[in-house]
């Protein structure tokens, strides 16, 4: 299963959730119903589109749904940071990172430095 900000997806997404995730990611229509429009190029309506995104924001497969800012042009930073974890202490630590509101997104990964996470800050002074 997937872990976004250390805790576990509920399920894996289907075929038409990564259709429609991929879809999301890049074009996001700028027009009065832009779920309606992403809808019809994937043969779906906007309520299955409303549906199935509410669905992947539930099952933890996606954390959060909105913009993306390219923030070192906005004058913040940002920088991929990793720790090595114990097992017995990956909860506290979890809750620990993720309680700095700079913590953008944080994983698990199969590594010595088990734990990554993303920082982004208003300047390039916070990452310091």
């Amino acid at each position: 299963m997937s872990e976004r900000r250390g805790v576990a997806a509920r399920r894996e997404p289907d075929e038409v959730d990564r259709r429609l995730i991929n879809a999301l990611q890049g074009d996001f229509p700028l027009v009065e119903c832009p779920y309606a429009e992403v809808g019809a190029r994937l043969g779906l309506s906007e309520a299955e589109v409303l549906s199935r995104l509410q669905g992947l924001l539930d099952d933890r497969v996606l954390t959060r749904f909105g913009p993306m800012f390219q923030i070192e042009r906005m004058g913040g930073a940002f920088c991929l940071a990793a720790i090595a974890v114990p097992e017995a202490d990956w909860g506290r630590a979890v809750e620990a990172v993720n309680a700095f509101p700079e913590v953008a997104h944080n994983y698990r990964r199969e590594h010595a430095l088990n734990m990554w996470f993303v920082l982004a800050t208003e300047t390039p002074l916070g990452i310091g």
